[in-house]
C-alpha cells in the first residue's frame, strides 16, 4: 500500500468542482503538501495507508473557505467605534487611531489573532490589505496559512510611510523579499479612487504589471463616491479607473455596491474579480451589492469578511449565508444566489480572485491540500434530506456555523485539529490584546475630553494654521458712513467682495469653552448669484485673550483650515454639547491703511435676525507691540467713520444671536 501523509475517510465530499461532484461515504488521501487521490472510502483505504488517517463519518470535507477581502490588524480595532457612517468611522477614529499605533508590533499581533479566528471557522486564504505587509507576511509563514498580501497606496501619509514614494519603495522591496513563496503572494493595493491620485493609481498598476501580479483595490464602496467621481470627473468609478489604467492588470474590486451593467462588462472584460462583502456593507449601510446581476454576466465574484473593525468578525459562513440572502432582496426573486453559489464564491471563485485557480478552491487530485472538515451532526443541523442533491449545501450555507469546523489543513498540515489550533497560542494572545484595547481606550477618552485634539485628529490631510486678531465690532447707524473711511486719503482699497455666510457652531460644555465653527462662504457676484463656495473649520475659546482701549478686542483661533468633510460628518462626529446656526450677509474690504492691512466687514445677520447693521475692522497679528499698534489704528479707523464707543459691542453674533432668542 502506498504511504500518505493524512487520511480522511467516511465523510460526505463536495468537491466544489465544476459539476459540484458530491461522494458519500468518500475519503481522500494528502501526501506532503497535495492531495493525492479521492474516492469512496472503500477504495482509497484499499490503496493507501497515512501516518494521521482521521474517521470523518457524519461530517463534510471540503475546500478551505477564501476570505477574498479583509484588514487582518484591524481585529485590534473591533468594536472600537460601530454604529457610525463610513466617512465618520474611518476618518473621524479608525485613521487616527492607526496613526497613533499602527506599527509592526501591532500587525504581528492583529494578524496573529485574526489567523486564530480565521483558522477556526475553516478559512485557509485570505486577502489582506493594510500596512506593514511585510511582518504580516512573517506571521502568515509562521503559522502556515496561504495569503495574498496587499500593501495599501495612498495619497496621504500612512503608519509606516510618510509619502506616497516611500509607499511603492516600500511595496517593491516586499515583492522582492516574498515573491515566490509557496503560500505567501504579495502585492500592491492603491487604496480607493478617491484616497489615492492618478499618479499614485498608475505607479502601483505598473509595480503589479511590472512583477506580474494581481492588484487589489476598494472600488463604489458608498453612493457618495459614486456622487463625488461624477462631481469632479463627470465618469463612473470603474470608468475611471479603466482610464488610468488600473484595469490593465488582474484586480479584485473590493465592495462594488454602486456599479452599474457597464462597469460589470468592463471589469469582466479585464478579468477583474469582485469580493462582495455583505456584513460590512450592511452594518455601514453602503448599500447592497448587485451580485446576482454581476454573476449572471459571468463576472467572477467571491467573498469576503472585511475588515474585524467594520464587520466586526471573520466568519465566512455567516457571509456566505449573508451573500445567499441580500442578494434576492432587490431582484425580490428567492432563486438568486441558491446555496451552492454562495459556497463557490467562498471556495472556487476565492480562489480564482486571488490567483490561486487550478491550485486550491476545488477537491482533486493534483490540487494544493487547503481542506476543511465540518461536523454535519449538530442539533441546528438535524434533520437531513438526501432526496434533493442540492440539500448539502443548503445545510453547509443556510445551517452549519463557523464553530462546526473540526479540522482545518493548510498546504498539507493541520493548523486546527479537534478544534485545537496546532500553530497558535490563543491564551496569549488574548492577553496581548487586551492590553493593547487599554491603550487605544485610554487614547479615545482622552481625545474625547480635548475639542482641539479631536479636530486635529481629522484634518490631518489639510493645510492649517493659528491666528491672533485684534478686532473691533459696532453697530452703523447709517451704511454710508463707510465711505468716509474707504474714500479716506490714508486708505488703499485692494479688495471688495460681497459673502453669504452660513455658519454651523459646536459648543462643548469643556473647562475652555471650546468652539469650533464650520463656515460656508458663498461668494456672490454683481447679479447677486453664487459664484464660488469654500467651507472652513476655525476652533477658539469663549474668552478673548485680552482688551485694548476697553473696546478692540485680542482673539485667538487655535485651529483653521479647510473643511475636507460636509457639516453632516462633523455633527455626527463631535457630538458636541449644543450646536446653533448663523447667517449673515457680508460686505469686505481687504484696505490698506497707512500701509497696514485691514479687513473691513459690513454685516446684516440673518438667521436668527438681528435688528442692527454691524461693522467690524480686523487685522491679524503676531506680537504685543503689532497688536498695539493695529489696536491704536483701528480706533484712528472708527473715528474717521464716525463711530462712537457707546455703538461699540463686545460680544460676538453667535450669542447676540442667543440672547436674541432668549431674551
Amino acid at each position: 500500500m502506498e504511504q500518505v501523509t493524512i487520511l480522511l475517510t467516511g465523510g460526505t465530499i463536495l468537491t466544489m468542482n465544476d459539476d459540484l461532484d458530491v461522494i458519500t461515504n468518500g475519503a481522500l488521501a494528502i501526501k506532503d503538501e497535495k492531495i493525492v487521490a479521492m474516492g469512496p472510502t472503500e477504495d482509497i483505504t484499499s490503496r493507501y495507508q497515512a501516518q494521521t488517517t482521521l474517521d470523518c463519518s457524519g461530517q463534510y470535507i471540503l475546500p478551505g473557505l477564501v476570505n477574498a477581502h479583509t484588514h487582518v490588524p484591524m481585529t485590534l480595532l473591533r468594536g472600537m467605534a460601530d454604529d457610525l457612517r463610513l466617512d465618520v468611522w474611518l476618518m473621524g477614529y479608525i485613521m487616527p487611531v492607526e496613526r497613533e499605533f499602527v506599527s509592526p508590533e501591532f500587525c504581528q499581533l492583529g494578524t496573529r489573532l485574526a489567523c486564530a479566528e480565521m483558522i477556526r471557522a475553516g478559512v485557509t486564504s485570505f486577502a489582506d490589505m493594510y500596512y506593514f505587509e511585510s511582518d504580516i507576511a512573517r506571521i502568515v509563514d509562521e503559522v502556515g496559512m496561504r495569503a495574498m498580501l496587499c500593501e495599501s497606496i495612498l495619497k496621504f501619509p500612512t503608519p509606516d510611510a510618510s509619502t506616497y514614494e516611500e509607499s511603492l519603495a516600500y511595496t517593491q522591496s516586499f515583492i522582492e523579499e516574498w515573491q515566490g513563496h509557496p503560500r505567501i503572494t504579495p502585492t500592491v493595493a492603491p487604496h480607493a479612487p478617491y484616497s489615492n491620485t492618478r499618479e499614485t493609481l498608475e505607479k502601483s498598476t505598473a509595480l503589479a504589471r511590472d512583477n506580474n501580479l494581481p492588484l487589489m483595490i476598494h472600488i463604489a464602496e458608498t453612493q457618495r463616491e459614486v456622487d463625488d467621481m461624477k462631481a469632479e470627473r463627470s465618469m463612473r468609478v470603474v470608468n475611471w479607473v479603466k482610464e488610468v489604467g488600473v484595469l490593465d492588470v488582474p484586480i479584485i474590486a473590493a465592495h462594488c455596491v454602486h456599479i452599474d451593467e457597464v462597469e460589470m462588462r468592463m471589469l469582466k472584460a479585464s478579468g477583474a474579480s469582485v469580493a462582495h462583502c455583505p456584513s460590512a456593507n450592511l452594518k455601514l449601510a453602503s448599500g447592497i451589492a448587485p451580485v446576482s446581476q454581476m454573476l449572471d454576466l459571468g463576472l467572477n465574484v467571491a467573498i469576503g469578511t472585511d475588515g474585524p473593525a467594520s464587520n466586526n468578525d471573520l466568519d465566512m459562513f455567516e457571509e456566505m449565508r449573508l451573500a445567499a440572502l441580500v442578494a434576492k432582496v432587490n431582484p425580490i426573486d428567492p432563486t438568486a444566489v441558491p446555496a451552492h453559489t454562495a459556497l463557490t464564491m467562498a471556495t472556487r471563485n476565492g480562489a480564482k480572485a486571488l490567483g490561486l485557480e487550478g491550485k486550491v478552491g476545488v477537491l482533486a487530485s493534483g490540487m494544493l491540500a487547503d481542506v476543511i472538515v465540518i461536523d454535519a451532526q449538530t442539533t441546528h443541523n438535524t434533520p437531513h434530506f438526501d432526496h434533493n442533491p442540492q440539500a448539502v449545501y443548503s445545510q453547509l450555507v443556510y445551517a452549519s456555523k463557523s464553530h462546526d469546523v473540526r479540522h482545518t489543513i493548510c498546504h498539507g498540515k493541520f493548523l486546527m485539529k479537534d478544534r485545537q489550533l496546532t500553530t497558535l497560542d490563543e491564551a496569549a494572545i488574548a492577553k496581548e490584546a487586551a492590553a493593547f484595547a487599554t491603550e487605544v481606550g485610554q487614547f479615545l477618552s482622552e481625545r474625547e475630553e480635548n475639542t482641539l485634539s479631536k479636530l486635529i485628529a481629522v484634518g490631518i490631510d489639510v493645510e492649517r494654521s493659528e491666528s491672533f486678531e485684534v478686532q473691533i465690532k459696532a453697530i452703523l447707524d447709517d451704511p454710508s458712513q463707510i465711505e468716509n473711511l474707504l474714500s479716506h486719503e490714508y486708505v488703499d482699497v485692494i479688495r471688495a467682495v460681497h459673502y453669504r455666510q452660513y455658519d454651523s457652531y459646536f459648543i462643548f460644555n469643556d473647562a475652555e469653552g471650546s468652539r469650533v465653527r464650520y463656515r460656508e462662504d458663498d461668494g456672490i457676484d454683481s447679479t447677486g448669484n453664487v459664484a464660488s463656495v469654500r467651507m472652513r473649520l476655525t476652533y477658539t475659546s469663549a474668552t478673548k485673550e485680552r482688551a485694548f482701549h476697553d473696546t478692540i478686542l485680542l482673539s485667538h483661533s487655535r485651529f483653521i483650515a479647510p473643511a475636507s468633510h460636509p457639516l453632516r460628518f462633523y455633527e455626527e462626529y463631535f457630538k458636541a454639547s449644543e450646536e446653533r446656526q448663523l447667517q449673515k450677509e457680508r460686505r469686505r474690504w481687504h484696505i490698506h491703511y497707512q500701509g497696514t492691512l485691514f479687513y473691513v466687514n459690513l454685516d446684516r445677520v440673518t438667521e436668527p435676525a438681528l435688528d442692527d447693521l454691524y461693522i467690524e475692522i480686523k487685522a491679524r497679528t503676531w506680537s504685543q507691540k503689532d497688536a498695539e499698534n493695529k489696536a491704536d489704528m483701528i480706533r484712528e479707523m472708527m473715528a474717521i467713520i464716525g463711530v462712537e464707543s457707546t455703538d461699540v459691542v463686545h460680544q460676538d453674533y453667535l450669542d447676540m444671536a442667543k440672547n436674541e432668542i432668549t431674551g
